[in-house]
């Protein structure tokens, strides 16, 4: 297994688990094709990944916020372009909450005792201690949020397409 000191979250990364070791917070990244052991807690990843991307953690909860209204648990769009989008499984101030990207979700269901197993893109599955309508509660707030996002993102492509067209027009 893979042990780095920093991890920026991608289009591959699938979740962010939490674990202690020695002490420390650490996280178990789940990729597409493996697991990597970081030495910085998933907070940390997610912040660390939103200045990467050119925005703070604040601005995006707060982009959470005016876009769909929800400021308790909510989605974060770490880089909105490239369908980077996590969610909370607890409150983020919890050491022992999960982030998942929405990207690759593509199976859930209720377990017995309050869990929810969850199937990623790649196949594997997880149980997580979450109750299932409370996870299908993010999972939904997430779509909302990338749905709006996306649609935002298309219209201003559409009008600037729409500009050029018109400037073209007028060269012509």
């Amino acid at each position: 297994m893979l042990i780095v000191e920093h991890l920026h979250l991608t289009r591959y990364t699938m979740g962010l688990f939490p674990f202690f070791y020695d002490k420390h917070l650490w996280t178990k990244a789940l990729e597409e094709d493996g697991e990597v052991v970081v030495k910085q807690s998933p907070m940390d990843i997610i912040e660390q990944s939103c200045l990467y991307y050119g925005a703070s953690l604040r601005g995006r909860k707060d982009g959470s916020k005016h876009i769909i209204g929800t400021s308790h648990k909510a989605p974060i769009a770490v880089e909105p372009t490239n369908e980077i989008f996590f969610f909370p499984t607890i409150s983020p101030t919890n050491p022992q909450c999960i982030w998942l990207s929405h990207l690759h979700i593509r199976h859930h269901e209720h377990v017995q005792g309050g869990k929810t197993r969850i199937t990623f893109s790649n196949g594997t599955s997880v149980e997580i201690c979450i109750s299932h309508h409370s996870f299908v509660n993010q999972l939904h707030r997430t779509a909302q949020l990338r749905t709006k996002m996306s649609e935002r993102i298309e219209a201003r492509e559409r009008k600037m397409m729409y500009l050029l067209y018109l400037r073209e027009r007028e060269w012509s």
